[in-house]
Formats: C-alpha cells, sequence, structure tokens
C-alpha cells in the first residue's frame, strides 16, 4: 500500500500525552482546560437533550447559533457575516481548516505556513495536492518577516496561512503585521487561512486583530474560531468558519460529505449560553490570572521566559539547565521529574530553540505543584 501520507505519525500530542500517562505525570503538554466547564452550560445541554434535539441539524448549523455568531463577531470585530450565507458550524476548528483547504487548494498550489505551525495544517494541504511551503518565524520573538513572505511567493502560491494568538509561542500579529498581510494578500490576489481559536483570550490590555477587521483580508478569508476553547468543552468538538458567500458556497461542498452536519444539542446548549457577551469577554481576565500565578511562581528558576501575549500555553527557555534536544528534554522531564510538556522542534523544520510549551489551562494547585517542579531543576 502507498500512503497519501507517508510522513505522518502519532503526533507529539499524543506521544507526550501517552507518556504522561504512563509516568503518572502532571500533563501539562495537551492544550485543554481540566477543570469543570460552566454548570449553566451543562444544564443548557441537558435540557437540549431532554427537549429531544437530537436529530440532524442543519447541514451549516442552527440558524439561532449562526446569527448568535454573526452578532459576536459584529461586536467584536465590526464586520458582518450573513447568518445564511457566510457563517458554518464545524465539529471543532480542525474540520474547519481541513476543509477550507480541501475547498479552495488545488493540485500544485503552495501555501504559505509560518513554523512552527499547529500540525493539522500540513497534511490537510497534502491531501488537497497543494504544496506546504514553510517559512520560520523570528527568534526570540516568534514575529514574522514580511519581505521573506514576499520573496516565498510565486505563481503557484494559492494562500496563506496564519494563526493569532499564536500556538505555541502566545505570540500576538499587531496592526502593523496586519497591515503588511493586507498588501501582500491583495496585491497578489491570494487566499488567506486565518487560524483564531484562541481569539478571546489575550492579555496585558493587547486586543485581537482578526483578519475580519480589515476589508482587503475579509473579502479573501476563511476564519475559524473554537468554541470549545472558548467555553472549556473541548471534547464537544464545536468550532464555526467564517467566509464570504462565494467562498463558503466552496466550503458547504466539502464540509456536507465530510460531516454533513454537526452535535445538534451542543449547538442548541451554545446559541442560548452566548447570549451573554461576558461569557467570552472575561475569558482573558481568567487566563491572565493563571499565566501571571504560573510565571510568578518560576521567577526564581533556571528558566527564561517572555510572558506569552495570548492563547493558554506558555514557552518556557531551558537553555540555562541543559543543551539536550528539546524532545529528550521533554522526554527526562516526564520520566524522571514527572511532568510532561510539547518540545516545539516538531513543528520548526529541525530548528531547536531550547524551548519548552507548557499549557497553564490548569486547577490552580496543579499550576501550583508544576512550579514546584520546575523550580527544583
Amino acid at each position: 500500500m502507498i500512503s497519501k501520507l507517508p510522513k505522518v505519525t502519532d503526533s507529539i500530542f499524543t506521544i507526550m500525552s501517552r507518556l504522561s500517562h504512563e509516568q503518572n505525570a502532571l500533563n501539562l503538554s495537551q492544550g485543554f482546560p481540566n477543570f469543570p466547564a460552566d454548570p449553566i452550560l451543562k444544564d443548557l445541554l441537558v435540557r437540549a437533550i431532554q427537549e429531544d434535539k437530537n436529530q440532524y441539524a442543519p447541514m451549516p448549523g442552527l440558524m439561532s447559533l449562526r446569527v448568535a455568531i454573526s452578532n459576536m463577531t459584529q461586536q467584536q470585530h465590526h464586520a458582518f457575516y450573513h447568518p445564511e450565507s457566510e457563517i458554518c458550524l464545524t465539529a471543532g476548528a480542525t474540520q474547519g481548516i481541513f476543509s477550507a483547504i480541501q475547498a479552495m487548494v488545488h493540485s500544485g498550489d503552495e501555501v504559505i505556513l509560518f513554523t512552527p505551525a499547529y500540525d493539522c495544517y500540513e497534511p490537510a494541504i497534502q491531501l488537497a495536492g497543494g504544496k506546504a511551503v514553510p517559512i520560520a518565524m523570528t527568534l526570540p520573538d516568534f514575529g514574522i518577516d514580511w519581505q521573506e513572505v514576499r520573496d516565498k511567493i510565486t505563481s503557484k502560491t494559492k494562500m496563506i496561512v496564519i494563526n493569532t494568538p499564536h500556538n505555541p509561542s502566545g505570540n500576538m500579529l499587531t496592526h502593523e503585521d496586519m497591515e503588511e498581510l493586507q498588501e501582500i494578500v491583495v496585491n497578489n490576489n491570494l487566499l488567506l487561512l486565518s487560524d483564531e481559536v484562541y481569539e478571546h483570550i489575550s492579555f496585558d490590555g493587547r486586543e485581537h486583530l482578526s483578519a475580519a477587521r480589515y476589508e482587503g483580508l475579509r473579502d479573501r478569508s476563511f476564519i475559524t474560531g473554537s468554541f470549545g476553547k472558548t467555553f472549556h468543552v473541548t471534547g464537544w468538538k464545536m468550532g464555526f468558519c467564517l467566509a464570504p458567500k462565494h467562498f463558503m458556497k466552496e466550503f458547504y461542498k466539502v464540509h456536507q460529505y465530510v460531516v454533513y452536519c454537526v452535535n445538534h444539542p451542543v449547538q442548541d446548549a451554545i446559541a442560548h449560553y452566548i447570549q451573554e457577551p461576558h461569557r467570552y469577554r472575561e475569558l482573558g481576565a481568567f487566563y491572565q490570572r493563571k499565566r501571571d500565578l504560573f510565571l510568578n511562581l518560576i521567577k526564581g528558576s533556571k528558566f527564561t521566559f517572555t510572558p506569552a501575549h495570548g492563547s493558554y500555553f506558555q514557552l518556557l527557555d531551558y537553555s540555562r539547565i541543559t543543551k539536550e534536544p528539546d524532545v529528550d528534554f521533554a522526554r527526562r522531564l516526564t520520566i524522571e521529574h514527572k511532568i510532561a510538556s510539547i518540545p516545539i522542534s516538531v513543528f520548526m523544520n529541525g530548528q531547536d530553540p531550547k524551548m519548552l510549551r507548557f499549557c497553564f489551562a490548569k486547577k490552580d494547585e496543579e499550576i501550583i505543584a508544576a512550579a514546584k517542579i520546575l523550580n527544583s531543576l
């Protein structure tokens, strides 16, 4: 058999979580909250099930939730997406990313992405017959060299993929970045896929700048979001995609044959829950407290860091502790010290900046226990 994805094996998230489980270690590797969801949201889901909202939802999603997403986007980013034709509910943001790439990328097309990049992008590009063109982010700030982007564009370039707030660095694109991106996308007639799953998690007064805010980008973009990330229910696998009508028409063609529709009672619960905007607007402050707790506890350690601007991940530089490759050090930390993290070199085409990614979307007692271990190194 000839594999369509010959280089794809278990992801580093699967590997580290499995090792963490085997070693009974604190799992700060995989990016999911380990504290309960809001009881109100859980009760809304129970109510939806008891009201027998258990059959197929409409293919693009419940109209009530699409209207709520349209209103949220208008309030947050001053951009209107029509609920009937420009919004689709997806089985997590990953399915939205996959479907957008399958809908628009043709055989031989090139897609620019920035490394370290979330690991679902490149396989989706390959399955569409495209070629991923990775551009390394600048270190140590994890910025983007826009001149290098211009230099990498060819007659085959079809799409650029961005992720802000960024996983794994926690960096956020600035207004100047978005202006540069817009100029490149418009002048070269490109598409943009903007992964914005951490859009509500930004710190220190920073504001998430969605592609939806920039007319030149909005007209050429697929934007993906995640209710699983936002409301601490990653296991519900509920995301959404925004795009102009003519792009969404192509997206629907793929979506209907990948999943057709997504979980009906979960959609109903979120449609009611999202009516209170404070439930997502207060998320940044909620996670900033956890970030600050983590960083204050380890400020006397040998790790060095730049506080994350957003997301619920923090990179720690361990170069004052050891010169080991990050994969080896992450494995040793898990086995010998019982704390699991993610080495980021696996997303950087061999570059190893001697940094590990830790998820602080955890109960406070686990953050405190993790800090105690890190301070002992």
